[in-house]
């Protein structure tokens, strides 16, 4: 034992382990922080308590289970969508205090903060795992000492956290990103989407933009002037409108450029890709002004 303590790969593979906790344990730290700032001081210390216990145990059933969850069909995508409606919840504003836009996380109970974060860590931490498990190389030792590792990373990180969102409120745009670009990540890496993504490149940023658009759609919305916030949703759409000709094009070997366009039905599909989304907007700002009048009224009823 002693000489494997000494063993210059044991070293190594720790030092390794330590970096990886360093990069990764810093999401979680950063979830369990927004997640609890909102709540009084003591029950913020019991949160980062038991979310960071959750944190870890989480961890060490997974790094037993990894393999097995990997496999199962849709655990990415689910994983991946978790995370989508978490970031969407964090940046929700608090509608008691949406003149300093100050936003809570998914909850303001303890029981609901820990639930959250149990949730969010256990999708998150895949990367984690599979990271200390290939630097471990196997040894239950290391895998030990990593889990160990993450426990003071995340708990003053977690600290860290809240006293910058109250310095800095923005930075609880940065959490939702992180949770959106992870979830992006495990929905791309969804064995069975894979070869869809794999086959059909474009498809990638079609899932990128619409991932961040709903994840931190909460955060712009309350900060822009009521005229501009329909293009929270139009601006992204025509996005997705356009690529989603282009994915076509690459499905069924179309022809998609105007200039080289040589018959009747090229210029027809031509015209409708870059005109046939102005009734899709001017249905959507119909429909969104329909609701928000009938809102009003009964309001005022």
């Amino acid at each position: 034992m002693e000489s494997e303590f000494l063993s210059a790969g044991f070293l190594s593979a720790l030092f390794a382990i330590v970096l990886i906790d360093l990069v990764l344990a810093g999401d979680n730290a950063l979830i369990i922080g927004l997640v609890a700032r909102n709540l009084p001081k003591g029950t913020q210390r019991r949160v980062i308590f038991w979310g960071t216990f959750g944190a870890i145990a989480v961890r060490a059933v997974m790094a037993i289970l990894v393999v097995y969850i990997l496999d199962l069909p849709g655990f990415m995508l689910a994983g991946g969508l978790a995370l989508v409606w978490i970031a969407r919840k964090l940046l929700t504003p608090d509608e008691q205090d949406s003149e300093s836009h100050l936003f809570k996380g998914p909850a303001t109970s303890f029981a609901g903060a820990i639930r959250t974060i149990v949730v969010a860590d256990a999708v998150m931490g895949v990367d984690n795992v599979l990271a200390i498990g290939g630097a471990a190389s196997g040894s239950v030792l290391l895998i030990v000492l990593g889990l160990a590792i993450s426990v003071p990373i995340i708990v003053w990180g977690s600290q860290l956290v809240i006293r910058l969102v109250d310095r800095f409120p923005s930075v609880v745009l940065l959490g939702g990103a992180v949770l959106a670009w992870t979830g992006y990540s495990m929905v791309v890496r969804e064995p069975l989407l894979a070869s869809w993504f794999a086959g059909h490149p474009a498809t990638k940023l079609v899932a990128v933009i619409l991932i961040f658009s709903i994840s931190l759609a909460p955060w712009y919305t309350a900060r822009m002037a009521e005229q501009t916030k329909p293009l929270v949703v139009i601006l992204p759409g025509v996005l997705v409108w356009l690529l989603c000709f282009e994915i076509g094009a690459s499905i069924w070997t179309l022809q998609m450029d105007y200039l080289r366009a040589t018959d009747t039905g090229e210029y027809m599909l031509e015209a409708v890709r870059w005109l046939g989304w102005l009734p899709l907007v001017a249905g959507y700002l119909w429909l969104r002004e329909r609701l928000m009048l009938r809102r009003e009224h009964t309001a005022r009823g």
